[in-house]
């Protein structure tokens, strides 16, 4: 059976602070950016910045922590399919990730991510098939698939009762 495709095409707008002026000094100009997402319509809009290190605005989100949620979103989102799919009565999820961005002169990387989900579930459950079942949604998450950087899952079961 051939691959499947699925085109994402949101777009992304620098939202400039003093159109028609230069962007120097470094120091001084926006880094504020909107992204759209045009299918299905009325998705919100994200607003977002660069990481304080880079002169960005702190209160808004950064693609380096959007990076972090998406891996622990697409780690959740299949974990939770295997739990349905196991009949696993998961009652609760939580994640605390960490990651480290190494800076160097040319630029930088992740060089690792640790996604630590803590997973409740209801009297009764397998707890080691829970655990199990983190290893098979590393395996299948698309975003661990396709990034260049170890993630490493270190999952809390708890089994109510």
């Amino acid at each position: 059976m051939p691959a499947q495709t699925h085109e994402y095409t949101p777009t992304l707008t620098w939202v400039r602070d003093n159109p028609g002026a230069p962007i120097e000094p470094y120091n001084d100009y926006s880094r504020t950016y909107t992204v759209e997402f045009p299918e299905p319509a009325g998705k919100p809009t994200i607003t977002g910045s660069a990481s304080p290190l880079f002169k960005g605005d702190p209160s808004l989100h950064d693609p380096e922590e959007l990076l972090c949620a998406s891996a622990a979103a697409c780690h959740m989102l299949s974990y939770l399919a295997m739990c349905s799919k196991f009949k696993l009565p998961i009652v609760s999820y939580t994640d605390s990730v960490s990651a480290t961005l190494e800076l160097a002169m040319t630029g930088g990387r992740f060089t690792q991510m640790t996604l630590r989900p803590r997973c409740v579930f209801a009297s009764g459950a397998d707890a080691d098939k829970a655990r199990e079942l983190h290893h098979k949604a590393h395996e299948i998450c698309f975003i661990a698939n396709s990034v260049n950087f170890p993630i490493t899952i270190e999952a809390q079961i708890e089994v109510q009762g």
